[in-house]
């Protein structure tokens, strides 16, 4: 095994993304990205790995997904000197919204914008942390397009490609970037 310091940083980010298994249900393997939001160095150089993807790219801001996509989406913003646009819950945001409601295994759930957060010919990269059966970052896309915006790239640290989530995305036109894929879910 090659030193820290050598290493890909993508392998880098792996080593520190945690399995947790049968979590939130039997068979699930859970992609726990909170070891390597704890590490600084580690975050970093995930920071880093987006920064360096979307510097030349001058997108106008940065979405982010909630909740997790707030952690990246956020810091991410910060260093590319553009805003951050909170994709939130239904009924967290104080101000005028407009929603979009999409499934999930299990049932329902909306998410929604506010009216004035992007502005028509606004190029965003939306973000979250992981892309499972994509229903949410479709939802986030769906939303900054009725509001006029163009999303210039979806991005999430990981992808499980065994839930079709990110290749959905790709057939609705979407460009994706993700560090890192785990097979089984």
């Amino acid at each position: 095994m090659k030193p820290e310091n050598l290493m890909d940083p993508t392998d880098y980010i792996r080593r520190h993304i945690r399995t947790v298994p049968d979590w939130p249900a039997p068979g699930v393997q859970f992609r726990d990205i909170t070891p390597l939001l704890a590490n600084p160095k580690v975050f970093r150089v995930l920071i880093d790995q987006f920064v360096h993807r979307y510097f030349d790219v001058k997108p106008s801001a940065v979405a982010g997904l909630d909740a997790r996509g707030f952690i990246i989406g956020s810091v991410l913003a910060y260093e590319l000197g553009v805003g951050f646009v909170p994709i939130r819950k239904k009924g967290k945001l104080p101000f005028t919204t407009v929603e979009e409601t999409y499934e999930l295994e299990y049932g329902s759930a909306t998410v929604e914008i506010h009216t004035d957060a992007v502005r028509p010919g606004d190029r965003v990269v939306l973000i979250d942390d992981l892309i499972a059966t994509g229903g949410t970052m479709m939802a986030g896309m769906r939303l900054l397009e009725r509001l006029g915006a163009t999303v210039i790239e979806g991005a999430a640290i990981v992808d499980l490609p065994e839930l079709h989530g990110s290749q959905k995305l790709r057939d609705a036109g979407l460009a994706l970037f993700t560090l890192v894929s785990f097979e089984g879910h």
